[in-house]
């Protein structure tokens, strides 16, 4: 009987410590941090997505990302103080703050007889997302497109870095090749398997010049390709900026004929880039990471590619600011949501993500409780600004922009008007809605560090005089990449 009794104990005793094994072993995993992959394209329109709603472009890839992941209807870049918007876009970005912060910053700098920073860099001693990623122990990986996208210093932060040459990747025709080639190689050979990664992965596409394979160029035909509904031949009135480089890639007026050639050349380099995201995603499955690895996806700003007889970036309008956006990956709803978000407030969500500490003063705001909810809010209205040209403020349906330059002003119920084509502003019913959404615009200037005046003393000629012939610029619009065999000069 003894040694009976011994044998139950003893069985009694194993049993507890499986018991008690299996517990930790449920403790730790529900400890380990996901694997985190953010993916920020260049220059894509948030109306770029099969699966999203427009059937006209072939994204296979990002369909099925999409299809498994929350969605955010109402996402923005917050603008941009220089043409080349998609810099301080990606500096927003690794800071958490908007451009007025760095303009502050460098203005001091210069009072304090320091060097001045470009003002659309953030300053790399503030917290940064990849600061924040290793201090929760991650590591991070890096690749940018070349040009100086992001602060030089702030890049040299992330444990593996490199910047991708931005033209010569273009005239590959499978500009996201190298940064997937890259990436698959971090995960299979390089990375610490004992740590969570961090992977900021920016795509140089599909910013001109739009080169692209003949087999991607091969899924469209131009003549069926629409025109944006809010298409004009020339923009109405003088926005600032009416002549740089984006804008010389087409002579005015635009013509509809030119609009479906550069849309072909723009959707066509989106369906290469969603041929390497696909290999990107096979080889997370094919590594067994998928099942712990969350992805982000977004994109610097839009573009007009005909828009309100707009080429480029250099602009408010919806078009160009609002960008897709959705998050895939364990725990994460599935769904759409309607929640005013912006780039900046990527920095605070990963953070959240990784269950680590979010910087204090940011300007972004974490939506993480949106994305394991599938619910909520985090702040009821959005502004957007360009240089001291332009500045918008959206509230619910409601939009309006104010031209401080050429003091013209006009509102846009997105309800009724998504194109915003529909000017409101000259008719009296709508008088106090500006007056309030004037009134909010300021307001959020002010508590942002936004220098510039809403109205000037001496307004200028709002009349834009197109020029007659196109304007030169360095590569031409787009067209068969000279990397594809039937290329002829």
């Amino acid at each position: 009987m003894r040694t009976s009794s011994n044998i139950m104990k003893c069985l009694f005793f194993c049993i507890s410590m499986m018991i008690g094994a299996q517990g930790f072993a449920k403790k730790v995993i529900s400890k380990s941090k996901p694997n985190i992959i953010f993916i920020f394209t260049d220059d894509q329109k948030w109306n770029t997505i099969n699966a999203l709603g427009n059937e006209h472009i072939h994204t296979p890839n990002l369909d099925r990302l999409s299809q498994n992941a929350m969605v955010f209807n109402n996402a923005y870049c917050f603008g941009g103080n220089t043409g080349a918007v998609c810099i301080p876009s990606r500096n927003m970005v690794m800071s958490g703050k908007v451009f007025f912060r760095f303009e502050e910053d460098a203005r001091q700098k210069a009072k304090q007889g320091i060097k001045r920073r470009k003002p659309w860099y953030t300053n790399p001693d503030w917290a940064t997302l990849p600061k924040s990623m290793k201090a929760a122990g991650y590591e991070t990986f890096y690749r940018e497109k070349s040009g100086s996208a992001n602060n030089p210093d702030v890049r040299n932060q992330f444990d593996f870095k490199k910047d991708i040459h931005m033209v010569n990747a273009l005239r590959s025709g499978r500009p996201g090749k190298e940064i997937v080639d890259d990436a698959l190689h971090y995960l299979s050979d390089e990375r610490d398997i004992n740590k969570p990664f961090f992977m900021y992965l920016g795509f140089p596409c599909p910013h001109d010049p739009r080169w692209s394979l003949k087999e991607f160029r091969d899924l469209y035909d131009q003549e069926k390709l629409p025109i944006p509904e809010n298409y004009l031949p020339v923009h109405p009135w003088n926005i600032g900026d009416m002549t740089v480089r984006d804008e010389c890639l087409e002579a005015w007026p635009r013509t509809k004929e030119a609009i479906q050639r550069h849309l072909l050349d723009y959707y066509a380099v989106v369906s290469s880039m969603d041929y390497d995201i696909g290999r990107l995603l096979d080889g997370l499955k094919s590594m067994n990471l998928d099942e712990n690895t969350i992805i982000v996806f977004s994109s610097d700003q839009g573009l007009a590619i005909g828009d309100h007889g707009l080429m480029g970036k250099q602009n408010v309008y919806e078009g160009t600011l609002k960008v897709p956006m959705f998050v895939a990956g364990p725990g994460i709803k599935k769904g759409h949501s309607d929640a005013f978000v912006y780039l900046h407030d990527v920095f605070p969500t990963i953070c959240d993500l990784a269950d680590t500490d979010i910087p204090e003063e940011l300007d972004g705001k974490s939506f993480q409780h949106i994305l394991y909810e599938g619910k909520g809010t985090i702040r009821k209205s959005v502004m957007m600004a360009y240089r001291d040209y332009q500045r918008s403020i959206r509230q619910g349906k409601w939009k309006l922009i104010r031209f401080p330059k050429i003091d013209k002003t006009v509102l846009f119920d997105l309800e009724q008007d998504p194109n915003e084509t529909q000017n409101l502003a000259s008719n009296p019913k709508y008088a106090q809605r500006i007056s309030s959404m004037m009134k909010l615009l300021q307001k959020e200037g002010e508590l942002l560090g936004d220098r510039c005046k809403l109205y000037v003393e001496e307004p200028l000629p709002a009349k834009f005089n197109a020029p007659k012939e196109k304007l030169k610029t360095a590569f031409p619009a787009g067209g068969l990449a000279p990397g594809d065999p039937s290329y002829k000069e």
